[in-house]
């Protein structure tokens, strides 16, 4: 009855979040893909300097979305596979800190670029610690 109860609230909460980005950011990726198609690669290369340069460990909501276009495009001009929807919420959920669950054949691969991007343009680094 409590598991019941959890996935209740659990799901009401998922459902927010995902509206929130999906409202938030989606759209504004989407309006941008005409004006990303026709940025030459030195164009891309110095507006993401330019959003990294500024960026003050903070992204703009529009440089997020000037981000998520980039690798949407980027994607699709050099393996062929555009990101969906779906994908894009699940790379800024990812950003934000959030798990994304996906099943298999749903691009998990792809949705991660979203992340990778958006963390390179705040200049963090990852250190991955082996066991020696």
């Amino acid at each position: 009855m409590f598991q019941k109860i959890n996935d209740f609230f659990a799901n009401q909460k998922n459902s927010k979040l995902l509206k929130e980005i999906s409202g938030k950011y989606v759209e504004k990726i989407n309006s941008l893909e005409n004006e990303i198609k026709t940025l030459s690669k030195e164009d891309i290369h110095e507006k993401l300097d330019e959003i990294r340069d500024k960026s003050d460990g903070v992204l703009s909501e529009d440089d997020i979305c000037f981000a998520c276009a980039v690798v949407r495009e980027v994607a699709l001009k050099t393996i062929g596979l555009r990101h969906y929807d779906c994908q894009l919420i699940g790379g800024l959920a990812l950003f934000h800190g959030f798990i994304a669950e996906m099943k298999t054949g749903e691009g998990k691969t792809l949705v991660a670029t979203i992340p990778v991007l958006l963390n390179n343009l705040l200049k963090k680094k990852v250190h991955l610690n082996y066991c020696k």
